[in-house]
């Protein structure tokens, strides 16, 4: 995960820390504002991006919108799940519960979980 993370700063414009010293507060910020975003590098190795203000907002609500589509995700599964659930309170849940207990079980090679009896 992290090789990934540190890959996709690769293609983004660096500055070391020096510079930052060097440059000062409104040399970094030129470079941000050509590109929105700049890797801080100390013995060119990244330490920190600084991002401007519209590229934190734009990945924050890139963030929201993945967790609200996770949460509708999550949503689905659970209503499928209780759903599913509700058969266990049926007047003879279990009574088809003994009986499938009853049964011998020869599987014959198949997988018996989420069949349907």
């Amino acid at each position: 995960m992290a090789a990934v993370a540190l890959s996709a700063l690769e293609n983004l414009p660096r500055t070391p820390a020096s510079d930052v010293k060097k440059l000062g507060w409104r040399g970094v910020m030129k470079t941000i504002a050509r590109s929105g975003k700049v890797v801080v590098t100390n013995h060119d190795e990244p330490e920190a991006v600084i991002l401007s203000a519209e590229e934190y907002t734009a990945i924050l609500d890139l963030l929201h919108k993945a967790a609200d589509r996770d949460a509708a995700a999550l949503d689905v599964l659970r209503r499928k799940f209780d759903k599913r659930l509700e058969s266990l309170d049926a007047p003879d849940a279990g009574e088809k519960l003994r009986d499938i207990l009853r049964k011998p079980l020869d599987l014959a090679g198949e997988i018996m979980a989420g069949k349907h009896y």
